[in-house]
């Protein structure tokens, strides 16, 4: 369903312990933030996950450096199989396996279409909340799945 996978990186437990690639024109790490971030033309694979942006910005814990955070700005593009997500910006927290899309966020998969103000997907949860505001109300356009009927075509 394409609420319930809102955020393609949705399979982020199959992909746990493979080891993650990252390749950017530019790395800037940084030892004292605990940061390293990857500058044009970003693209991060981990198993069937691809992300793609023009900025990514990974962000270690203080203890036993595990990754905390990872933040995509600037056409970011999350693919797996046939779901994709875009928007301006995308913030996955790591510790409360959680994925915010913003900034005229889009899932497709398939046909399937949501958008809205912000999409944010509970990875271990597998459930997604999509808000809207003012100027991005939540829509969704879904295309029943099944035989096509053709009630309308019969005499």
């Amino acid at each position: 369903m394409l609420l319930a996978s809102a955020a393609p990186a949705g399979a982020a437990e199959k992909n746990d312990g493979q080891p993650i690639t990252i390749r950017s024109n530019e790395l800037q790490a940084d030892t004292k933030s605990r940061t390293a971030t990857f500058i044009g033309k970003v693209v991060a694979k981990q198993g069937e996950i691809t992300i793609l942006a023009d900025r990514l910005v990974v962000r270690y814990a203080e203890k036993g450096g595990d990754l905390e955070k990872v933040e995509a700005s600037g056409n970011v593009r999350i693919v797996q199989k046939n779901r994709i997500g875009t928007a301006r910006y995308g913030v996955y927290q790591t510790r409360e396996g959680k994925i915010t899309l913003s900034g005229s966020p889009k899932v497709v998969q398939g046909k399937d279409m949501i958008t809205g103000r912000e999409i944010t997907y509970f990875v271990n949860e597998e459930r997604s909340v999509v808000t809207g505001g003012p100027e991005d109300r939540v829509e969704a356009v879904i295309y029943p799945k099944g035989k096509e009927r053709n009630d309308l075509q019969k005499p």
